[in-house]
């Protein structure tokens, strides 16, 4: 008796029919990822272009130090205060509307930035931008996770990280080009066309998706606690070394009426940030346990993957914001760099970014997307610590260690998204989605708000030490110009013995901000091994019950 022995033929799995029908469904969609990542460069380049012309806008606009840091950072606590509000808005009528109206107010709020020439209408600009990019981001991560599955979606995944993490390196060397070659007010020109562009492509390309808007209610008090509680964290953060932490120290007014108290109100407006959060928390949690709609699904924090991946998704914009804060005031106020120099310095770390952010997929494929987010921020510590100490040196070598820092840099961006969602459901993706999101927004202002803080605060210490230690002298009117104005006031001083000293100060101070970014990468690093210890953990349980599955 014989037996014939067939193959056979292989069974689609769920996923690849998914993707199957995704496909057909949208047959752009691959067009439709890079409109959108077009869309999501623009408005993460305008996070950080600003940082590498700060130097010349607080010349012409003489803004002091922490206008400066206004300027930076009210862009991202806006950003942050809506995305959640916003993404939920985009489930509702739909991501493409949402994106297209975000295009649109973001490039309004340029052309009103390009035509500031004073620090509250380039404030106010920037929040009209904010509101513009809290549109733009939820939208096209929403729509990625909407129209891509199973492979493709993490190759798309690994692009939207990619073009997040080397658009915002490529910010300063952008900024400094058009600086140098025309004016500061072109950062924000640039926004207009590509914004049309974008618009139109979109048009053309963009499907229109929808989330899952069964809930009751819209969130107007979620949206208005979580507004409250970021922006008056980030102002107690940014305001404390100019008014006081404790005891009033400086003026502070809102048109006529003046703060005559002797106490700041720094640590008021700390304390009255984080109640805010917290009744925020407290009210999301019940807005969810009565049915109805809720801005921050605090569900998914029951999932430690999800919960410590937004942990080092934090510490990776603190890092990374806190940097192109400092490193252009020292740059360029300190070292006497042109802003296209420092510019061209700090595009290493778009250098490192792009490189390893292309081929974060393959090196994922081969260890895991948890072990290439530890690799990146392992690489990111260490070149945030080797800048710091060599600040002074050669800039060829503080070029170079940036690139260590983009290699990082690149690496983790691009992993963390797929890392972050991996075990959120498909049906609260886009919450996930919006929430990692607004994490990284949070990151960013609240990086270049420390990083400021610090700065200013270590100035008050190292500026006066490093006079002393050159037997100099200098008189405290000029080492607190050289404070407020972040180094500015250096300018007068070019190859004379006391702006060295001061200059030394200066970069003694930019350290210091470097280290503390250093401090949330490295709690980055640590959240990053609870992920694959949290992983670890799922794959022996997964494995322990399909073992009791055979035995039965």
């Amino acid at each position: 008796m014989t037996s014939t022995s067939r193959k056979t033929p292989p069974v689609s799995s769920d996923a690849d029919q998914v993707t199957d029908e995704l496909a057909a469904k949208y047959p752009n969609r691959w067009k439709a990822l890079w409109v959108l990542a077009c869309g999501l460069a623009l408005i993460v380049i305008d996070g950080t272009i600003v940082g590498v012309a700060l130097p010349d806008i607080i010349s012409k606009l003489n803004l002091d130090l922490t206008n400066a840091q206004w300027v930076n950072s009210l862009y991202s606590v806006v950003f942050a205060a809506l995305l959640l509000s916003t993404g939920r808005l985009a489930d509702r009528i739909g991501r493409r509307k949402v994106f297209f109206v975000g295009i649109v107010v973001f490039a309004s709020g340029s052309v009103v930035a390009a035509l500031s020439h004073g620090v509250a209408q380039l404030i106010w600009a920037r929040v009209i931008q904010g509101v513009g990019g809290a549109m733009i981001l939820p939208s096209t991560l929403s729509t990625v996770n909407a129209i891509f599955r199973g492979k493709q979606r993490a190759a798309a995944f690994g692009v939207w990280g990619a073009v997040m993490s080397g658009a915002a390196a490529l910010g300063p060397l952008l900024g400094g080009w058009l600086t140098s070659s025309f004016s500061w007010e072109w950062i924000f020109w640039v926004n207009v066309p590509i914004a049309v562009a974008v618009f139109i492509a979109g048009v053309l390309f963009v499907p229109e998706t929808r989330g899952d808007s069964s809930r009751r209610g819209v969130d107007v008090d979620g949206l208005l606690l979580s507004a409250i509680g970021f922006g008056f964290l980030v102002f107690g953060i940014i305001e404390g070394p100019k008014l006081g932490w404790w005891k009033m120290i400086g003026d502070f007014h809102i048109g006529s009426w003046k703060w005559s108290a002797a106490l700041s109100p720094v640590p008021f407006a700390l304390a009255i940030g984080v109640v805010g959060l917290v009744l925020f928390v407290l009210w999301e949690r019940h807005r969810a346990g009565n049915g109805r709609d809720a801005i921050l699904a605090l569900g998914l924090f029951k999932l430690p993957t999800f919960t410590w991946g937004n942990v080092a998704a934090f510490a990776v914009a603190v890092g990374e914001f806190g940097i192109v804060f400092v490193l252009p005031l020292y740059l360029v106020n300190a070292r006497g760099l042109s802003v296209m120099d420092a510019g061209w310095i700090l595009s290493a770390m778009a250098l490192g970014a792009f490189g390893s952010g292309a081929a974060a997929r393959h090196l994922a494929a081969a260890v895991g997307a948890t072990n290439t987010v530890i690799i990146g921020l392992a690489l990111e510590v260490i070149g945030v610590v080797t800048v710091a100490m060599a600040i002074e040196k050669s800039p060829l070598l503080v070029c170079a260690l940036l690139v260590i820092y983009g290699l990082g840099l690149g690496l983790a961006s691009a992993q963390l998204t797929s890392t972050v969602l991996k075990d959120v459901p498909q049906a609260e993706s886009g919450q996930g989605s919006a929430t990692q999101s607004t994490v990284r927004q949070v990151g960013a202002a609240v990086g270049a708000a420390v990083a400021g803080a610090v700065l200013s605060g270590a100035l008050a210490q190292t500026l006066p030490k490093a006079v002393e230690d050159a037997g100099l002298h200098a008189p405290q009117q000029l080492v607190d110009a050289v404070r407020m104005s972040a180094g500015g006031a250096l300018h007068g001083l070019d190859g004379q013995p006391l702006g060295e000293a001061l200059a030394h100060g200066f970069a003694t101070a930019v350290g210091c901000s470097l280290y503390a970014a250093a401090v949330f990468l490295l709690l980055g690093f640590f959240a990053a091994f609870m992920v694959r210890a949290s992983d670890k953990k799922h794959q022996q349980t997964v494995g322990a019950d399909a073992e009791v599955a055979a035995k039965n």
